[in-house]
């Protein structure tokens, strides 16, 4: 199935103290608005939330597995309620204890 591609133009940069451009409620939107609006759109929008701390990247470990073992992996962390990245971090947890 192949995806639509949505392709955006950019306009020209806004100047937001000589044009007043307003939100959905009707304030004027002036610069430190819009530097607080990205703030809060990349804390919401940047994936998952950090395992490390917050505002933390979480770094990824990938690794190829046989698909057997992939299938397992999902049926345990399904029976357990859990999600196969949660059942991986404890297993590699667990074994570099007891290593």
């Amino acid at each position: 199935m192949k995806k639509n591609k949505v392709k955006y133009t950019l306009g020209p940069d806004v100047d937001l103290k000589k044009e007043i451009v307003l939100d959905s409620n009707g304030r004027r939107i002036t610069e430190a608005r819009a530097r607080q609006i990205v703030r809060e759109v990349h804390e919401f929008a940047v994936g998952r939330p950090s395992l490390s701390s917050p505002g933390v990247h979480s770094p990824e470990i990938k690794a190829r597995v046989p698909l057997k073992l992939k299938k397992a992996v999902q049926r345990e962390a399904k029976r357990r309620g859990q999600t196969s990245s949660e059942l991986v971090r404890q297993a590699l947890e667990e074994f570099l204890r007891t290593a």
